[in-house]
């Protein structure tokens, strides 16, 4: 699986040869909680967060690598306690202000030790019109774990609308479909603001799904992973 996301990612990668000029820019972030399509993947904690991007803007081709802390895999009886997100894809203008972005991206989670692995590699493609945008993730291994679940998909609209004096309204909503688990597809949406401050920028958002609560108890409590909740992040990018 491992080999899986580097070979596909690397690939991708390499279409950025030809591209001289790009900018690189790095973010780091704290938040009250990871959630991840609506779900925590923190047990309801705290994470830390950071990463790196590459950009073209010649070309529109990018790439990237972020990373979390995390508490689910050691939850789940693995191991390990972070996700490394690898990522790259290529955007750009269509005709009458639509926009595109399409790319590859590879989510791996050193010493998981689960079975299946908790390493998953998704294509998504995303159009967007203003402040609107709709995106499809597809997978091509297992998803997060889940056996024989190759082939699942994650499709979302997502609203961010600039209010002027530094505010920005955040509002979005998904649909996670896991093929062969009808218990663990689930609805998820989030509405919240985001105000940048010049040095930081500050997000607040209500988060909730309507997930299987036996499908998303956390093994370590108990306590239901998908349920409503505020969720305060603060974030820098240098």
């Amino acid at each position: 699986m491992k080999r899986l996301i580097s070979g596909v990612v690397t690939s991708l990668l390499c279409t950025t040869c030809y591209a001289h000029d790009g900018a690189v820019s790095f973010n780091a972030a704290a938040t009250s909680d990871y959630r991840y399509r609506g779900i925590s993947q923190t047990r309801l904690r705290p994470a830390l967060q950071g990463g790196v991007d590459w950009a073209d803007s010649a070309s529109g081709v990018y790439a990237g690598a972020w990373a979390s802390t995390i508490r689910w895999t050691r939850d789940a009886g693995g191991g390990g306690g972070a996700e490394l997100d690898l990522y790259a894809g290529r955007r750009g203008a269509l005709a009458s202000g639509v926009t595109y972005d399409a790319g590859v991206l590879g989510y791996a989670y050193p010493s998981n030790g689960l079975q299946p692995s908790a390493d998953t590699l998704e294509l998504y493609g995303q159009l967007g019109y203003g402040p609107a945008t709709v995106k499809y993730s597809h997978a091509l291994t297992n998803l997060f774990g889940f056996a024989e679940s190759r082939h699942s998909d994650y499709l979302d609209a997502a609203v961010n609308r600039e209010l002027g004096a530094g505010w920005t309204l955040n509002l979005h909503a998904g649909r996670q479909r896991v093929r062969g688990h009808a218990a663990a597809s689930y609805t998820d949406w989030k509405a919240g603001v985001t105000k940048d401050l010049g040095l930081v920028t500050v997000a607040l958002s209500y988060v909730g799904t309507n997930a299987g609560k036996a499908a998303y108890a956390s093994p370590a409590n108990g306590k239901f992973t998908g349920r409503d909740a505020l969720v305060l992040t603060v974030a820098r990018t240098f």
